[in-house]
Protein backbone atom coordinates (compact mmCIF):
# COMPACT_ATOMS: atom_id res chain seq x y z
CA UNK A 1 0.00 0.00 0.00
CA UNK A 2 0.98 3.74 -0.31
CA UNK A 3 1.12 4.76 2.99
CA UNK A 4 1.59 2.71 6.43
CA UNK A 5 -1.82 3.20 7.39
CA UNK A 6 -3.72 3.39 4.64
CA UNK A 7 -6.95 5.44 3.43
CA UNK A 8 -9.94 3.51 3.29
CA UNK A 9 -13.42 4.48 2.15
CA UNK A 10 -16.59 3.05 2.15
CA UNK A 11 -18.87 3.55 -0.04
CA UNK A 12 -22.79 2.75 1.03
CA UNK A 13 -25.70 2.61 -1.31
CA UNK A 14 -29.31 3.18 -0.04
CA UNK A 15 -32.76 3.35 -1.52
CA UNK A 16 -34.97 4.24 1.60
CA UNK A 17 -33.02 2.86 4.67
CA UNK A 18 -33.83 4.92 7.18
CA UNK A 19 -34.54 2.39 9.46
CA UNK A 20 -31.22 0.68 9.07
CA UNK A 21 -28.93 2.57 7.72
CA UNK A 22 -27.59 4.77 11.37
CA UNK A 23 -26.67 1.15 12.52
CA UNK A 24 -24.61 0.39 9.50
CA UNK A 25 -22.67 3.77 9.86
CA UNK A 26 -22.31 3.61 13.89
CA UNK A 27 -20.66 -0.48 13.23
CA UNK A 28 -18.13 0.71 11.20
CA UNK A 29 -15.17 0.68 13.06
CA UNK A 30 -14.04 4.51 12.89
CA UNK A 31 -10.23 4.03 13.37
CA UNK A 32 -10.22 2.03 10.23
CA UNK A 33 -11.85 4.28 7.99
CA UNK A 34 -11.00 7.79 6.57
CA UNK A 35 -14.90 8.40 5.51
CA UNK A 36 -18.28 6.78 5.21
CA UNK A 37 -20.03 7.85 2.17
CA UNK A 38 -23.70 6.90 2.02
CA UNK A 39 -25.08 7.12 -1.49
CA UNK A 40 -28.80 7.98 -1.50
CA UNK A 41 -30.75 6.70 -4.26
CA UNK A 42 -33.74 8.46 -4.48
CA UNK A 43 -34.92 7.44 -1.30
CA UNK A 44 -38.35 8.74 -0.32
CA UNK A 45 -38.02 8.40 3.34
CA UNK A 46 -35.59 10.21 5.52
CA UNK A 47 -32.46 7.96 4.59
CA UNK A 48 -30.50 11.04 3.73
CA UNK A 49 -31.54 12.86 6.92
CA UNK A 50 -30.21 9.90 9.16
CA UNK A 51 -27.18 9.08 7.78
CA UNK A 52 -25.98 12.84 8.14
CA UNK A 53 -26.87 12.76 11.62
CA UNK A 54 -25.13 9.31 11.82
CA UNK A 55 -21.99 11.12 10.16
CA UNK A 56 -21.40 9.60 7.06
CA UNK A 57 -20.90 12.07 3.89
CA UNK A 58 -24.36 11.89 1.90
CA UNK A 59 -24.19 12.03 -1.78
CA UNK A 60 -27.75 12.04 -4.21
CA UNK A 61 -28.06 10.23 -7.20
CA UNK A 62 -31.70 10.13 -8.00
CA UNK A 63 -31.38 7.41 -10.86
CA UNK A 64 -32.36 4.17 -9.12
CA UNK A 65 -30.09 1.46 -9.70
CA UNK A 66 -27.41 -0.11 -7.62
CA UNK A 67 -24.76 0.44 -9.60
CA UNK A 68 -25.77 3.56 -9.99
CA UNK A 69 -25.48 4.96 -6.71
CA UNK A 70 -21.91 2.65 -6.33
CA UNK A 71 -20.73 4.71 -9.59
CA UNK A 72 -21.86 7.99 -7.66
CA UNK A 73 -20.07 7.20 -4.66
CA UNK A 74 -16.53 6.56 -7.00
CA UNK A 75 -17.42 9.58 -9.25
CA UNK A 76 -17.24 11.02 -5.62
CA UNK A 77 -13.81 9.86 -4.47
CA UNK A 78 -12.11 10.14 -7.91
CA UNK A 79 -12.88 14.27 -7.88
CA UNK A 80 -12.68 15.14 -4.05
CA UNK A 81 -10.65 11.84 -2.42
CA UNK A 82 -8.17 11.04 -4.90
CA UNK A 83 -5.65 9.98 -2.55
CA UNK A 84 -7.71 7.23 -1.18
CA UNK A 85 -5.97 3.23 -1.72
CA UNK A 86 -9.12 0.73 -0.48
CA UNK A 87 -12.84 1.16 -1.56
CA UNK A 88 -15.18 -1.25 1.04
CA UNK A 89 -18.99 -1.33 -0.07
CA UNK A 90 -21.57 -2.86 1.92
CA UNK A 91 -25.11 -2.84 1.76
CA UNK A 92 -26.95 -0.22 4.06
CA UNK A 93 -30.14 -2.91 5.13
CA UNK A 94 -28.06 -4.41 7.98
CA UNK A 95 -27.87 -7.48 6.81
CA UNK A 96 -24.09 -7.91 7.36
CA UNK A 97 -22.13 -7.10 10.07
CA UNK A 98 -20.09 -3.70 9.56
CA UNK A 99 -17.66 -4.72 12.58
CA UNK A 100 -16.26 -7.31 10.07
CA UNK A 101 -14.70 -4.64 8.01
CA UNK A 102 -10.73 -5.13 9.35
CA UNK A 103 -11.46 -8.82 8.15
CA UNK A 104 -12.37 -7.80 5.17
CA UNK A 105 -9.99 -5.28 4.40
CA UNK A 106 -6.97 -7.51 5.78
CA UNK A 107 -5.89 -9.81 2.81
CA UNK A 108 -5.35 -6.43 1.11
CA UNK A 109 -3.15 -4.51 3.69
CA UNK A 110 -1.34 -7.77 4.98
CA UNK A 111 -0.96 -10.03 1.69
CA UNK A 112 -0.95 -7.27 -0.80
CA UNK A 113 -4.50 -9.41 -2.52
CA UNK A 114 -6.35 -6.74 -4.90
CA UNK A 115 -9.85 -7.61 -4.14
CA UNK A 116 -11.42 -9.19 -1.36
CA UNK A 117 -14.88 -10.73 -1.54
CA UNK A 118 -17.12 -11.01 1.57
CA UNK A 119 -18.49 -14.66 1.09
CA UNK A 120 -22.19 -15.48 3.13
CA UNK A 121 -21.42 -19.13 1.72
CA UNK A 122 -17.99 -19.49 4.02
CA UNK A 123 -19.67 -17.41 7.35
CA UNK A 124 -22.79 -18.31 9.44
CA UNK A 125 -25.95 -17.60 8.23
CA UNK A 126 -28.93 -16.50 10.22
CA UNK A 127 -32.14 -18.51 8.98
CA UNK A 128 -33.99 -16.65 6.44
CA UNK A 129 -31.35 -14.17 5.90
CA UNK A 130 -31.49 -15.55 1.97
CA UNK A 131 -33.97 -16.83 0.52
CA UNK A 132 -33.41 -20.22 -2.08
CA UNK A 133 -33.50 -18.46 -5.25
CA UNK A 134 -30.80 -16.25 -3.71
CA UNK A 135 -28.03 -19.32 -2.75
CA UNK A 136 -28.89 -20.54 -5.49
CA UNK A 137 -28.58 -17.99 -8.03
CA UNK A 138 -25.12 -17.37 -6.40
CA UNK A 139 -23.93 -20.88 -6.74
CA UNK A 140 -24.48 -20.79 -10.44
CA UNK A 141 -23.41 -17.23 -11.02
CA UNK A 142 -20.01 -18.63 -9.28
CA UNK A 143 -19.91 -21.84 -10.87
CA UNK A 144 -20.36 -19.95 -14.32
CA UNK A 145 -17.58 -17.45 -13.65
CA UNK A 146 -15.35 -20.74 -12.35
CA UNK A 147 -16.05 -22.12 -15.99
CA UNK A 148 -15.58 -19.73 -17.85
CA UNK A 149 -13.48 -17.26 -16.09
CA UNK A 150 -11.45 -19.50 -14.55
CA UNK A 151 -11.88 -17.51 -11.09
CA UNK A 152 -13.10 -19.61 -7.84
CA UNK A 153 -15.55 -17.27 -5.77
CA UNK A 154 -18.19 -18.76 -3.42
CA UNK A 155 -20.70 -15.70 -3.53
CA UNK A 156 -21.81 -12.35 -4.96
CA UNK A 157 -21.88 -10.83 -1.61
CA UNK A 158 -22.03 -7.09 -1.73
CA UNK A 159 -19.84 -6.64 1.52
CA UNK A 160 -16.28 -6.28 -0.14
CA UNK A 161 -12.86 -4.17 -0.79
CA UNK A 162 -11.00 -3.45 -3.55
CA UNK A 163 -7.50 -1.55 -4.06
CA UNK A 164 -8.88 2.05 -5.61
CA UNK A 165 -6.26 2.05 -8.57
CA UNK A 166 -7.74 -1.69 -9.32
CA UNK A 167 -11.47 -0.35 -9.22
CA UNK A 168 -10.41 2.13 -11.84
CA UNK A 169 -8.13 -0.11 -13.92
CA UNK A 170 -11.66 -2.78 -14.37
CA UNK A 171 -13.53 0.47 -15.25
CA UNK A 172 -17.12 -0.76 -14.05
CA UNK A 173 -20.08 0.35 -15.80
CA UNK A 174 -22.99 -1.33 -14.60
CA UNK A 175 -25.87 0.37 -13.56
CA UNK A 176 -27.96 -2.03 -11.55
CA UNK A 177 -28.54 -6.16 -10.27
CA UNK A 178 -25.16 -7.00 -12.58
CA UNK A 179 -22.92 -4.86 -10.21
CA UNK A 180 -21.29 -7.42 -7.98
CA UNK A 181 -20.97 -10.09 -10.60
CA UNK A 182 -19.28 -8.00 -13.10
CA UNK A 183 -16.44 -6.57 -10.48
CA UNK A 184 -15.58 -9.86 -10.06
CA UNK A 185 -15.62 -11.30 -13.69
CA UNK A 186 -13.56 -7.98 -14.63
CA UNK A 187 -11.24 -8.94 -11.78
CA UNK A 188 -10.63 -12.27 -13.59
CA UNK A 189 -10.01 -10.47 -17.02
CA UNK A 190 -7.46 -7.79 -15.41
CA UNK A 191 -5.63 -11.04 -13.45
CA UNK A 192 -6.25 -9.30 -10.30
CA UNK A 193 -5.28 -10.85 -7.11
CA UNK A 194 -8.69 -12.00 -5.95
CA UNK A 195 -9.73 -14.17 -2.36
CA UNK A 196 -12.50 -14.33 0.23
CA UNK A 197 -13.00 -14.29 3.33
CA UNK A 198 -15.72 -15.23 5.47
CA UNK A 199 -18.71 -13.08 6.84
CA UNK A 200 -21.38 -13.48 8.51
CA UNK A 201 -25.19 -12.43 7.21
CA UNK A 202 -28.42 -12.07 9.46
CA UNK A 203 -31.76 -10.99 8.42
CA UNK A 204 -32.40 -7.09 6.64
CA UNK A 205 -34.07 -4.61 8.38
CA UNK A 206 -37.04 -4.15 5.96
CA UNK A 207 -38.28 -5.98 3.27
CA UNK A 208 -35.30 -6.34 0.11
CA UNK A 209 -36.26 -4.08 -2.80
CA UNK A 210 -34.78 -7.63 -4.54
CA UNK A 211 -35.11 -10.98 -3.32
CA UNK A 212 -38.45 -9.23 -1.51
CA UNK A 213 -40.22 -9.22 -4.73
CA UNK A 214 -41.12 -11.90 -7.90
CA UNK A 215 -39.73 -9.05 -10.10
CA UNK A 216 -36.87 -8.13 -8.08
CA UNK A 217 -35.48 -11.47 -8.15
CA UNK A 218 -36.27 -12.54 -11.80
CA UNK A 219 -34.72 -9.20 -13.27
CA UNK A 220 -31.34 -10.05 -10.79
CA UNK A 221 -31.17 -13.40 -12.00
CA UNK A 222 -31.26 -12.42 -15.81
CA UNK A 223 -28.92 -9.30 -15.27
CA UNK A 224 -26.20 -11.51 -13.74
CA UNK A 225 -26.39 -14.11 -15.95
CA UNK A 226 -26.47 -11.42 -19.16
CA UNK A 227 -23.21 -10.19 -17.39
CA UNK A 228 -21.27 -13.31 -17.42
CA UNK A 229 -21.50 -14.05 -20.66
CA UNK A 230 -21.71 -10.50 -22.26
CA UNK A 231 -18.13 -10.52 -21.18
CA UNK A 232 -16.89 -13.54 -22.64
Amino acid sequence: MKREKPEIRVIIPAFNEERSVAHVVKDIPSEWVEEVIVVNNASTDNTVEVAQQAGATVLTEMIPGYGNACLKGIEYITKERPTTDIVVFLDGDYSDYPQQLPEVVSPIIERDFDLVIGSRALGRRESGSMTVPQVFGNWLATTLLKWFYGVKFTDLGPFRAIKYDKLMEIGMVDRDYGWTVEMQLKAAKHKLKCTEVAVNYKRRIGVSKVSGTVKGTVMAGYKILYTIFKYL
